[in-house]
Order: structure tokens, then C-alpha cells, then sequence
């Protein structure tokens, strides 16, 4: 991207409500199970909740635009309850105590769905792919 890109998206970042929190973890790898299937991928920034004292919030940054419609966001919140059922699993806490969100870093707009699949939620939607859709 060229260097006027990147300065534009640190001054979002820096007006956003991350700026002046320190994650208590960053880039971090996960290989999870879930019905049968390796689900693996790398949580971008995980943060103590400021709501509740052993609880997290998982943020996964994003330099394009918001879904443009419903079905889309939904599509991509599956996403989330990954992170969020990884991240329970390696703190070992519960995954009531995890939320997990988007933070639009252009418009340093975070998004936070607040039906996120569980676990039993994402074991539901695996074994109802074709088989020729789970990957």
C-alpha cells in the first residue's frame, strides 16, 4: 500500500478505542476441533474486558469496509466464534467470558455481534455443510 495509505490508517487506528490499550496477547496461533474439523488461524489482538475482571474480548482488525448487508456479516461473525472458542480453550476460561469483535480500523468503528455462534452453534452449522463444503 503506499506510504499515504498507511499513515491514513494509523490516524484511525490511533482515534479508535484500542489505541491506549495493551492487549494481553497479539498474533496468536490456534489449531481447534470442532466436529471433526482443524479449524486453525491466528487471533490478531486479545484484550482483558474492561466490563469484567476475568473476562477477554478477541479484535480482529480490519482495513476494508464493514459487510454490506446481513447475510454477509452473519457470514463473517462464524469467524469470531472461532476466535472466541479458541481463545476460551487456551485460557482456559469459559466462552461466556470471551467476546469478540471487528474493529474497522479506516472508520475506528468496532463491531461487536452479539449472537455469536458457541461451540455447539458452530458443530451445528459444520455438520449441516455437504460434505463437499467442509473444507
Amino acid at each position: 500500500a503506499p506510504d499515504a495509505d498507511l499513515a491514513a490508517l494509523q490516524e484511525a487506528f490511533l482515534a479508535s478505542e484500542w489505541a491506549d490499550r495493551t492487549p494481553v496477547a497479539v498474533e496468536v496461533p490456534f489449531a481447534a476441533v470442532v466436529a471433526g474439523v482443524v479449524i486453525r488461524g491466528r487471533m490478531d489482538a486479545v484484550f482483558a474486558s474492561p466490563s469484567s475482571s476475568s473476562g477477554f474480548e478477541v479484535i480482529d482488525w480490519k482495513t476494508g469496509a464493514q459487510p454490506s448487508s446481513s447475510a454477509e456479516a452473519s457470514a463473517v461473525a462464524v469467524q469470531l466464534a472461532a476466535y472466541r472458542l479458541a481463545w476460551a480453550n487456551l485460557a482456559g476460561v469459559p466462552v461466556a467470558e470471551v467476546g469478540a469483535g471487528f474493529c474497522y480500523i479506516r472508520s475506528a468503528t468496532t463491531v461487536r455481534p452479539a449472537d455469536l455462534l458457541d461451540e455447539a452453534g458452530l458443530v451445528e452449522l459444520i455438520t449441516g455443510l455437504p460434505p463437499s463444503e467442509v473444507i
